[in-house]
């Protein structure tokens, strides 16, 4: 076990992995809002063909769905894998032994699905699995409630960073995801990233290889605040930033409580915010049909 392996396990004696910093001893079992103590769980392992196209490809992106999450969204559409932490427990040297056979199997990368909670057993499973020949890519698809040490010592593991920036505002992070503090921790991360990473560079075959791939799920009524958002990746990223601007927000989990996100979004809402992008002067987005 290599020393940002093991930093990251004494992280979690007093946890502070995310930026809520709980302070529970997951060492011990103890369990913070993402539910997650000493053992790993995983929701499903396989090919996934559904992320954007430098993602999945033709072959599919090796995907890893950990149970538990360090964000406890009301419209989280995966909420049975998040919130209700169904899945079984694996082991890092498993783990291991699965990303291989995703490699086996063609996969472009190891997609790794909400990994901020359970870092520490994924940068030993990625360490073990690359002493065995991983050679894809790894790539973080994280929620973005991410605490900078932790992904400084992430950085020799992961090769591309696929956040979410939910919102601009934290009352609204607050009332719909339960977090403290997220813009500015958000927006620290994703500096972070981008120092780390750069701007998404790809291989011969249009395959994302290493970088920053922003995702922003627009939300009904700007919830989300979309515009502050572009602006803040165009000034202080860069223009050049790879965004995935979702449209696919429906009603899910406890959202049908809120009336003001009881409902998709509309053509007109989802139009406002392409122009916002154009807008701030960024360029390179991945945009859906809704």
């Amino acid at each position: 076990m290599n020393a940002e392996i093991r930093k990251l396990y004494k992280l979690t004696e007093k946890c502070t992995l995310c930026p809520r910093k709980c302070g529970v001893n997951r060492l011990k079992g103890e369990k913070g809002l993402c539910q997650t103590g000493n053992v790993l769980k995983v929701a499903s392992i396989n090919l996934h063909y559904g992320e954007e196209p430098p993602v999945s490809g033709e072959n599919g992106s090796g995907t890893v769905f950990f149970t538990g999450c360090n964000l406890a969204c009301v419209f989280c559409q995966n909420y049975p894998i998040s919130q209700l932490c169904n899945g079984y427990e694996i082991s890092a040297e498993k783990l291991a032994d699965k990303m291989i056979e995703l490699q086996n199997k063609g996969a472009h990368n190891i997609n790794l699905v909400t990994p901020t909670h359970v870092y520490p057993t994924v940068a030993e499973s990625i360490f073990i699995a690359k002493e065995k020949g991983l050679k894809i890519p790894i790539l973080s698809n994280c929620g973005g409630y991410e605490n900078v040490e932790v992904l400084e010592l992430m950085e020799n593991f992961i090769d591309i960073y696929m956040p979410d920036m939910k919102y601009s505002s934290d009352e609204n992070a607050k009332k719909y995801s339960k977090v403290n503090n997220y813009v500015e921790n958000n927006r620290a991360a994703i500096k972070e990233m981008f120092r780390q990473k750069g701007i998404l560079s790809f291989d011969d075959n249009d395959m994302a290889k290493k970088g920053l791939l922003i995702r922003h799920l627009v939300l009904p009524n700007n919830i989300s605040g979309s515009k502050e958002i572009f602006k803040f990746v165009a000034t202080e990223i860069s223009p050049d930033t790879y965004m995935s601007v979702m449209a696919q927000y429906h009603t899910a989990n406890k959202s049908s409580a809120y009336p003001e996100l009881n409902r998709k979004i509309t053509q007109e809402e989802y139009d406002k915010v392409l122009r916002d992008f154009e807008d701030a002067g960024l360029y390179n987005g991945w945009l859906q049909e809704l």
